[in-house]
């Protein structure tokens, strides 16, 4: 299976990659998301529960980062694994785009997926995906606004980070892309899985 999609958020480039970079953000979008878990080297494990249709699972996955350029691009190979449920495994590259609207989030997977998820009707399976889709989107943009202020910087044209305290946070490198590819992982592991 092979899929692409694109959506435009209205943070820049660099906001949209330090939103994407906070665990607690990504928690919070990702629609049955439970728990996020660093791995060995470049690796982060996930849990989550979906339901479509009559087959509702908890699933496990691990994604591994290659190819990373912050704040613009990576690469990552994820698995899924729902028990009987289902699986799914694959790649995927994202980039962020900017532009004037803010920046544009792209991404284009491969994909293959098994078991009962597999074999539900493609119509069920892809309004399942859309609407878990459109649910993280929604969230991020909530999550994002309570991040950053809509006033801007005159020298830079940056929105300014709201209760974001500079001292604490995270060091920008590989731990940081890492949960860029846990937003990315989310959403196309909920697409794939459900298409």
């Amino acid at each position: 299976m092979d899929m692409q999609g694109t959506r435009q958020l209205a943070v820049n480039q660099q906001q949209a990659w330090d939103a994407l970079n906070n665990p607690e953000v990504l928690k919070v979008c990702i629609p049955g998301c439970d728990r996020i878990d660093l791995g060995e080297d470049h690796q982060f494990l996930i849990g989550m529960a979906v339901k479509v249709g009559p087959v509702s699972a908890k699933f496990t996955g691990k994604i591994s980062l290659l190819d990373m350029t912050p704040p613009a691009s990576y690469t990552l190979n994820f698995e899924g694994q729902g028990g009987v449920a289902g699986f799914g495994k694959g790649t995927a590259q994202v980039k962020l785009i900017p532009n004037d609207q803010g920046c544009e989030l792209q991404y284009i997977v491969n994909a293959q997926v098994g078991g009962k998820i597999a074999q539900l009707g493609q119509r069920l399976i892809d309004g399942a995906a859309k609407s878990l889709s459109e649910d993280f989107f929604k969230k991020f943009e909530l999550e994002t606004a309570k991040i950053f202020s809509t006033s801007q910087d005159a020298a830079s044209g940056l929105l300014e980070p709201q209760g974001v305290d500079q001292a604490n946070a995270s060091p920008a490198g590989w731990l940081s892309t890492r949960n860029v590819s846990l937003a990315a992982l989310a959403l196309i592991v909920l697409y794939f899985v459900l298409r």
